[in-house]
């Protein structure tokens, strides 16, 4: 089922505005920091100071909703509607791997004390991290929005290796991160609710 956000006005704010309003709709919440677009936005009710953080408020919430909807039956919501059809099915293989990385056969903890059995989840993360960059492209020349995705992705899945944090961990920008924001904002690309999604078969 698709959001009826088709009419609601979009409000004018700068494009700095819009650029954290949306880091806040995909991340939640971020640390206040002050400065002339968090006055903006506070003063035109669409964020929040709770405590040392910054929250979307209700009026933020919609006003996002207006504008990150792309244009029904234009090229770019096709484009957009074929990409999220297809990040789908990825979705399903990505979240597996990550329950296999977080769990062993006979859902034991993995104390990653296996360094083959690591390596296997993250050649299959490679694997499916290729796929998704052809996936990601051709959104991304489209919809200039979407264009970070492939860096930020790449940059989680250099650091893994390093420090195992990088592939799930939700307090850094890791692979699991930055794959649920992408799949947040094509949702709202695409006007669907979460709530309402259909998964493959």
């Amino acid at each position: 089922m698709s959001a009826d956000i088709s009419q609601s006005p979009v409000p004018t704010l700068t494009e700095d505005a819009w650029a954290l309003l949306h880091d806040l709709r995909l991340r939640g919440f971020r640390p206040a920091k002050g400065g002339p677009v968090e006055a903006e936005l506070t003063n035109a009710g669409m964020v929040l100071v709770r405590g040392p953080n910054l929250a979307l408020a209700p009026a933020g919430r919609e006003a996002h909703a207006a504008w990150a909807r792309l244009t029904p039956g234009s090229e770019d919501e096709a484009l957009a509607k074929a990409t999220y059809e297809r990040f789908l099915v990825f979705n399903v293989e990505f979240l597996r791997i990550c329950t296999d990385w977080q769990l062993k056969p006979g859902n034991q903890p993995n104390d990653h004390s296996d360094a083959a059995y690591d390596f296997k989840i993250l050649e299959r993360l490679d694997r499916l991290d290729e796929r998704a960059a052809t996936l990601i492209e051709p959104l991304a020349k489209s919809v200039p929005r979407f264009a970070g995705y492939r860096g930020r992705l790449t940059d989680a899945l250099d650091k893994i290796s390093g420090d195992r944090a990088w592939l799930a961990s939700p307090r850094c920008d890791s692979y699991h991160t930055v794959w649920m924001q992408l799949h947040e904002d094509l949702l709202s690309a695409v006007g669907v609710n979460r709530a309402d999604e259909a998964q493959p078969e």
